[in-house]
């Protein structure tokens, strides 16, 4: 069972001290906050090509990367680690091949049901049908969605001014970036 192999390691994990090389504070060092997708290929790829060690970054993952509402949770975040933790920069980081591409929420929906999701209780808890079918919604274009994330930080309100918003892309076969939105040329 996984969980038992995962408290098997832990405990050995923390008797051998391996926790040290980790050890940091709660400000990220390189002062920035990355969004980006919860991918698993991206787990260890991406800090390594952007160049970022264990508490360089705040890193928040969601479902491909995607910000959709002012007030969602991984605004919240966002907001969070430049207010209180010192962040000063965020990057949106998509990725090429990603699980949200043409994501349809209607089909997500039919295929939560079929592996036993209470669907109807869910709609019906809803505050609209729309809104409910279309919450599972992926992106066409990962350029077009992490653009419209970015665009979507670097208007909210609570976020200062100053504080540049980048968006890029990632191949997640190789660790290539590619530049979408540069934030230094949209806050100067």
């Amino acid at each position: 069972m996984l969980l038992d192999d995962i408290l098997v390691h832990n405990q050995k994990f923390v008797e051998d001290k391996a926790y040290a090389q980790y050890e940091t504070d709660k400000f990220p060092s390189k002062k920035a906050v990355i969004l980006t997708c919860m991918d698993a290929r991206l787990l260890e790829l991406l800090p390594k090509a952007v160049n970022l060690k264990n508490g360089d970054a705040k890193i928040i993952q969601n479902a491909g990367a995607m910000l959709v509402d002012t007030s969602d949770s991984a605004m919240k975040s966002i907001l969070v680690a430049i207010h209180a933790l010192k962040g000063e920069e965020v990057f949106v980081i998509g990725h090429k091949d990603c699980g949200m591409h043409h994501l349809h929420g209607s089909d997500m929906l039919q295929q939560i049901s079929k592996q036993g999701g209470d669907v109807e209780t869910y709609l019906r808890q809803s505050s609209s049908e729309d809104i409910a079918n279309t919450w599972f919604d992926g992106f066409n274009s990962v350029e077009e969605s992490v653009e419209s994330s970015a665009t979507l930080i670097a208007n909210h309100p609570l976020l200062p001014k100053q504080v540049p918003v980048h968006a890029l892309v990632i191949d997640p076969a190789t660790g290539e970036l590619t530049v979408i939105r540069n934030g230094y040329e949209k806050t100067n």
